[in-house]
């Protein structure tokens, strides 16, 4: 945090977590909340708000003379430049993971190819968005065996952008591993959640980085979706994400089936684009179930990791029609899925 029209050093998180361990178990609670509050608001505060959380925090505040001059610097501004230094907490962000499959099984130079061609079908995705207007700042992490993937953009149009950047990728990938051979193109599962979580700038040394990490609850989450998918397999998690209704103009959280019905209605605007050479008629993107009595439900499955612990996810199915070329299916089926309880 600096204040408003001067300069301060960001004290980073050791005095966070420093402070909060010198807390009571009674107090830890509302301490954990007052921590995500200053992770998650505006770093350029008044000089009194900023005096009242050094002091809560237990850190000394200093003052920086640039050139003898008084500097104010826009809010948003500075919000880019004091994050580079510090975390910061996100709520209610999309993240999708692609994982390869086998990946340990492949010899190192294999592993290299899989994770270049998984890079260029992220890129390529990012370059088709583009030419649609879709404005998606993406940003990605490694896990070892695939990548993290969000939006820098934390708007509601951000996560529903992001889900159709996921569809974009698959489609890219399964085009590229028609068309090899060998071990070079990966075989992909897939999952994409909604929720919480930290980010933070590594130094290099003593420089900060352009590349940022995350870690939360929704990376645990995805990973251990992923760690149950098959080959193939794309989940969606059980979560409640913010969206706009379109009639009353007001944001509302809706529920996972609700968010993917409402991304399905904005597919259109992807109408189109061209896969391998040629132009997207549609895409239907839809969690699989049964018919019963002509109505259409939604399986819910619950996935029990290796730890033990319980999450429910849904099971999602893209397709996309092409003009002169076969469709392109991902996702499997729910016949697919007796691993899954």
């Amino acid at each position: 945090m600096v204040p408003a029209g001067r300069q301060h050093s960001n004290t980073g998180c050791t005095a966070i977590y420093d402070s909060g361990s010198r807390n009571s178990p009674e107090s830890s609670e509302k301490h954990q909340e007052f921590i995500r509050d200053l992770l998650t608001g505006d770093k350029q505060v008044s000089l009194e708000a900023l005096e009242q959380t050094a002091e809560r925090l237990r850190y000394p505040t200093s003052n920086i003379s640039i050139g003898g001059r008084a500097w104010r610097l826009p809010g948003i501004l500075t919000n880019e430049i004091v994050k580079r230094f510090g975390t910061n907490y996100i709520e209610d962000q999309a993240v999708a993971l692609f994982d390869v499959v086998r990946f340990s099984l492949y010899s190192p130079l294999e592993q290299v190819a899989q994770l270049n061609s998984l890079s260029y079908s992220l890129n390529s995705a990012h370059a088709k968005m583009l030419t649609k207007e879709k404005d998606i700042s993406f940003a990605r992490s490694t896990t070892g065996d695939g990548f993290y993937v969000w939006n820098r953009d934390n708007s509601v149009e951000a996560n529903i952008n992001l889900y159709h950047f996921m569809h974009l990728a698959l489609a890219d990938n399964a085009i590229a591993r028609s068309k090899s051979s060998g071990n070079v193109t990966p075989e992909l599962g897939a999952a994409f959640h909604v929720g919480s979580h930290y980010e933070l700038y590594q130094a290099e040394g003593l420089n900060p980085t352009s590349a940022y990490f995350i870690v939360g609850d929704v990376t645990i989450e995805l990973a251990r979706m992923v760690d149950q998918t098959k080959p193939g397999q794309v989940l969606v998690g059980d979560f409640q994400a913010p969206m706009t209704n379109e009639r009353t103009g007001e944001i509302e959280r809706v529920s996972a089936v609700h968010f993917i019905e409402l991304t399905q209605e904005t597919l259109s605007s992807l109408e189109g684009l061209e896969l391998s050479g040629e132009p997207v008629d549609a895409i239907r993107c839809y969690l699989t179930g049964i018919r019963e009595d002509r109505k259409f439900t939604v399986n819910k499955y619950q996935i029990t990791d290796k730890h033990g612990l319980t999450r429910y996810a849904y099971n999602a199915k893209i397709n996309i029609y092409r003009e002169n070329s076969e469709p392109i299916f991902l996702g499997l089926q729910d016949t697919d899925l007796e691993h899954l309880s």
